[in-house]
């Protein structure tokens, strides 16, 4: 579903994304990276990743354009295979990729990848925010690391499709062709300093990729969700706003301030979070440190005495605090009382 389109219907407009100035930036430094047949991005991928190959010279780019994102999926796959079969230096220009995400297909659009002449695929990331000395801000690049991920977990599946697809009919028998290789070690590409000039790090994606592997296969799968949904539930944006916010309450959700820089929804999930008091709209850290306490008013209950088992950790803590503040706030109360 559209969930920008679902919130905006559901009166939670979120401001999810990058702001327009940002996004026609990082469009303007991305084309400037792949100008030319893309030479000056092919330049840094052999600088830092394949020195020892020929100098890129002459890459082939591919035209990708295909009708709809089945299309340019399966158009993807075939220019990967070319490239591999042609050797040499190949350039992907915003391929589609294809994932199962709990059993729903996401169509995935890595910035660029690049075939080796060894036949080895690199997935590149263009991003506009700055290398400063050759470093970049370690969130912003763990983020990009995280999605990289993504796109070499979804290139490993078309490298194993290719590598088990028979041969065409007529052909002479021969041992099957291995699947192509998928460097784990991605290209970033930032702008040098405060300048317009690219440079480019080497970033090895293998602990994101692992990560992301491990919470794909927990992923509770699309079928058990609507399975357990009430008959009858849509969430298209056309729909009564009384009736959308029924079907999106059916489904759980447990916000955290997280959501705000990653979900469409967000705003709409701290509403909720707010009317039903939890304690995990305050952060998922102070959540798990509260354990049985999920709502402000047990925390606060909990404090005072009133509740609680005086053996939690969780209950001892607050109580200890509670009386502390109170301590703090009798020795503040006696520091400026008036003089007789």
């Amino acid at each position: 579903m559209d969930k920008a389109a679902l919130a905006s219907a559901l009166g939670a407009p979120s401001g999810f994304g990058q702001s327009q100035f940002a996004l026609t930036r990082g469009n303007a430094f991305e084309a400037r990276v792949k100008a030319d047949g893309g030479a000056e991005l092919l330049r840094l991928v052999h600088a830092r990743l394949d020195p020892g190959a020929e100098p890129p010279a002459g890459a082939a780019v591919p035209d990708l354009s295909a009708h709809g994102p089945e299309g340019r999926t399966a158009r993807t796959a075939l220019a990967l295979r070319e490239a591999v079969a042609a050797g040499g230096w190949t350039l992907l220009d915003h391929p589609m990729l294809a994932l199962d995400v709990a059993g729903s297909l996401a169509f995935l659009e890595p910035d660029a990848v690049v075939v080796h002449p060894d036949g080895s695929w690199t997935v590149v990331e263009i991003k506009s925010f700055p290398m400063l000395d050759g470093s970049a801000d370690p969130a912003k690049v763990g983020a990009a690391a995280r999605q990289a991920a993504v796109y070499v977990l979804a290139l490993e599946e078309v490298a194993a499709r290719l590598g088990a697809q028979p041969e065409p009919a007529g052909a002479p028998a021969r041992e099957s062709a291995p699947a192509p290789r998928v460097r784990h070690r991605v290209l970033l590409v930032c702008p040098k300093d405060f300048s317009n000039l690219a440079t480019a790090s080497a970033v090895d994606v293998r602990k994101q990729r692992a990560v992301t592997a491990r919470q794909l296969a927990r992923l509770t799968r699309v079928e058990e969700i609507a399975d357990a949904l009430p008959e009858g539930v849509c969430f298209a944006p056309d729909r009564p706003a009384e009736e959308l916010t029924a079907a999106v309450g059916a489904v759980p959700a447990t916000y955290a301030p997280e959501c705000l820089s990653a979900c469409e929804l967000a705003f709409h999930c701290r509403e909720r979070s707010r009317a039903a008091d939890a304690v995990a709209r305050l952060g998922r850290p102070l959540r798990a440190e509260l354990g049985g306490l999920t709502t402000v008013e047990d925390v606060l209950a909990a404090a005072r005495g009133e509740s609680g088992d005086p053996d939690d950790p969780a209950v001892a803590a607050l109580r200890r605090a509670a009386s502390l503040r109170a301590e703090a706030l009798a020795t503040a109360g006696r520091a400026v009382a008036p003089c007789p």
